[in-house]
């Protein structure tokens, strides 16, 4: 069984979004380890802050509503258990996700950050909704601090996030026709707790190609580009690019062999050695006259299909036939008496 993102928040599945942002709120205040000190909290903070990363995107909200962890976890291509080109891994970062939230600053610091020798004080509801509605006495008119002359919550700009970073995949035919898994490595910039100087990090990022994936699939890990105090990071994206093959082609999910006969060969007919991506042989016997240009297929002889990957595509043989470059007058004469008008 995979995470129950709804759980996690204690919401129920159908909650709307303003209700959600709420529920993070709270637990996250409540778990964050610089005013939470139990041994559970560091973990606690961050399965909150993934919950809420997830829940909070319409798009991997609806991905996970109906294939769950796994299913958003797993991949993506026409052959993920999502059926689409998306596959999500959290960043780990738990402090970016809160930070983003509010907006870079820190709320303990504004209504707490003066209470010394109380960090362990525990935090049961938002502190920021406990001043609204509240109460000046002495000051009708004033209900709460926001009606105070000069006083104003706090403003932040709006971050935006960069624009994607996209990087081609090289992968082999055969690769893409067993499967495979891949392991990239990036450098990007991180920010440090303080939440103002960096850091250089570098992070493995692993990619499962599924059988049969096409070229041009494209594979997303969110916010793994740069980190700033001022920008959301860029998603990485790689996709797909087939590498050139010695022998074989494909077009979608049919793999295209070419295979180059004499003139003889295709008026007379002959025998033929074709081979698969398997290292495998298939014997095709040619009685029939071969027109150059046309094709053979051997169902089945492809590459698997994205959704399906127990059938596959076809293999097909194109014929390139190879004319003589000149004839005896002899041989011409010859011909002449044989072949029909």
């Amino acid at each position: 069984m995979g995470k129950d993102y709804y759980k996690i928040l204690g919401i129920q599945k159908g909650t709307a979004e303003d209700e959600i942002k709420k529920a993070y709120r709270k637990l996250a205040l409540k778990y964050h380890p610089d005013k939470n000190k139990s041994p559970d909290a560091e973990e606690r903070f961050k399965e909150i802050a993934e919950a809420y990363d997830v829940l909070s995107d319409p798009k991997k909200r609806e991905i996970y509503d109906q294939f769950g962890e796994e299913g958003l976890k797993g991949g993506g291509g026409g052959g993920g258990p999502n059926g689409t080109n998306f596959q999500y891994t959290f960043h780990g970062d738990p402090h970016a996700v809160f930070a983003e939230f509010f907006g870079g600053r820190n709320p303990f610091d504004i209504f707490f950050g003066q209470r010394n020798g109380d960090d362990e004080m525990e935090i049961d509801e938002d502190p920021l909704s406990s001043f609204s509605g509240f109460g000046m006495p002495g000051m009708p008119g004033m209900p709460g601090m926001g009606g105070m002359p000069g006083f104003q919550r706090p403003r932040t700009a709006t971050k935006k996030q960069d624009p994607p970073v996209t990087h081609e995949l090289k992968v082999s035919l055969e690769e893409i026709f067993s499967g495979c898994t891949k392991k990239m490595k990036i450098r990007h910039k991180r920010l440090n707790p303080d939440r103002q100087t960096m850091r250089q990090e570098d992070t493995i990022l692993t990619i499962d190609i599924k059988k049969g994936w096409k070229e041009g699939t494209k594979i997303t890990f969110p916010k793994q580009g740069d980190e700033t105090a001022n920008n959301i990071p860029a998603d990485i994206i790689f996709v797909l690019k087939d590498k050139p093959h010695p022998v074989f082609k494909r077009s979608g999910s049919d793999i295209i062999y070419v295979a180059k006969i004499t003139l003889r060969e295709a008026l007379c007919g002959c025998t033929l050695s074709i081979p698969t991506l398997e290292k495998k042989t298939h014997t095709m016997v040619l009685k029939d006259v071969i027109q150059p240009g046309s094709q053979r297929r051997i169902s089945g002889g492809g590459m698997p299909l994205p959704k399906q990957p127990d059938h596959r595509g076809d293999l097909v043989i194109e014929f390139q036939v190879h004319f003589p470059e000149n004839l005896s007058i002899a041989t011409r004469e010859k011909m002449k008496e044989l072949l029909p008008l």
